[in-house]
């Protein structure tokens, strides 16, 4: 029986919630302000919390935020926020305080049930103390060449993973000198990178933690230096003990990857679970795809570590998806539909498209490529768990 902790200062919503909880076999316990809520959810451990967010002595945001602040590294209890609030920016505030999901008032009982059963089940194991040791998959993103959209996707794939399967997420900007993170996700060049690590002896978890920049849908960046000569800082063996640093306190680590094939990019593909070859159909990333498959084939690549990722699957380029698997004689993995204006608008706002627009097909199809990608990872979370 899991326990849920009502949060909401209106009796009326107090008894609603119990009743409705309890017939569904929750157990039920209450908190009338924000200091309340705090105490029992240290006293209680609950396994989902619904808070309101106006509340007396603290309110729902401080309630969340203090939360997240107190939890232990991996702990995590799902918070639904409730609201009366209907504009977007209400709903922005509440998940940059820790909210996993949100509800606006008056909400229908079968909605906000489906909601609760979908994080329970989303966080099972995490809540009330009982953590999953993290997967510690390393996916790699890697472009055929330049436009095709490999930072796009890697960033929103990385969303996705952390929104869709309630994963812990590192997305990393493994193009040193020339990282578009920054702009992507709109962050200033007075954000910490990697660059401020690697005069360390060492590189840990606590030195780590002090450089990641945590986004708004929740996913933990580290970015390239803002400036070129920065880049040249960070060598391989320097990346590779920060990525495998990154394995051991994540479930999954994006690596937007440099194109060049050099020491650094295949020090990254080495250690890549996946390998996502991102491409769209036209005639020159055709050439370069097949390049890059014989390479890697050469290297000892096993085929099935590496995915062709297609994207901007419906353009007309003049060639047809099937005559580009003929062309690769190989099928293709996964494959983004072209939905230029959400793209490039999410682009230019530096909002991912998987966090602003989640009900777009973009998002949807990201969605997809995140839960295929995460039930391949799912037997080896069995056999860690």
């Amino acid at each position: 029986m899991s326990k849920i902790l009502v949060v909401d200062d209106d009796p009326n919503v107090q008894r609603l919630l119990r009743v409705t909880l309890k017939q569904e076999g929750f157990e039920v316990i209450v908190a009338g302000d924000g200091a309340e809520a705090l105490r029992l959810w240290e006293a209680e451990a609950p396994a989902l919390i619904l808070l309101d967010v106006s509340l007396a002595k603290l309110d729902g945001y401080q309630v969340a935020t203090s939360i997240r602040e107190a939890e232990g590294p991996g702990a995590h209890v799902p918070i639904i926020m409730l609201t009366a609030e209907k504009e977007v920016e209400q709903k922005v505030r509440g998940l940059r305080a820790g909210a996993d999901d949100y509800l606006v008032k008056p909400f229908h009982q079968a909605e906000l049930l489906a909601r609760m059963k979908s994080l329970l089940a989303r966080f099972e194991g995490k809540a009330g103390g009982g953590v999953k040791p993290p997967l510690g998959k390393l996916l790699a993103f890697y472009g055929a060449k330049g436009g095709v959209g490999t930072t796009t996707l890697a960033i929103n794939a990385a969303i996705a993973l952390h929104k869709e399967q309630g994963r812990r997420v590192a997305l990393v900007d493994g193009v040193l000198q020339f990282g578009d993170h920054r702009v992507f996700l709109d962050l200033g060049n007075d954000r910490k990178s990697i660059s401020d690590v690697v005069s360390a002896p060492s590189i840990d978890a606590d030195l780590l933690k002090s450089v990641l920049v945590r986004h708004d849908s929740g996913v933990d960046l580290l970015l390239a230096p803002p400036n070129p000569e920065d880049g040249d800082l960070v060598h391989e063996a320097q990346l590779g003990q920060a990525l495998a640093q990154l394995r051991l306190m994540y479930d999954y680590v994006v690596v937007d990857v440099e194109k060049r094939l050099g020491d650094v990019t295949l020090s990254v593909l080495d250690h890549a679970d996946m390998i996502f070859v991102v491409m769209t159909a036209d005639l020159s990333c055709l050439k370069n795809v097949r390049l890059v498959l014989e390479a890697l084939g050469r290297i000892g690549y096993e085929p099935s570590r590496v995915k062709l990722l297609l994207n901007r699957s419906n353009a007309f380029t003049g060639i047809s998806v099937q005559a580009a698997e003929g062309a690769l004689k190989r099928q293709f993995d996964f494959k983004i539909t072209n939905e230029y204006r959400v793209a490039i608008s999410a682009q230019n706002s530096g909002t991912p498209f998987a966090f602003s627009k989640p009900d777009s097909p973009l998002a949807r199809e990201m969605a997809q490529l995140a839960t295929t990608v995460d039930k391949a990872s799912e037997p080896t979370a069995k056999t860690i768990r």
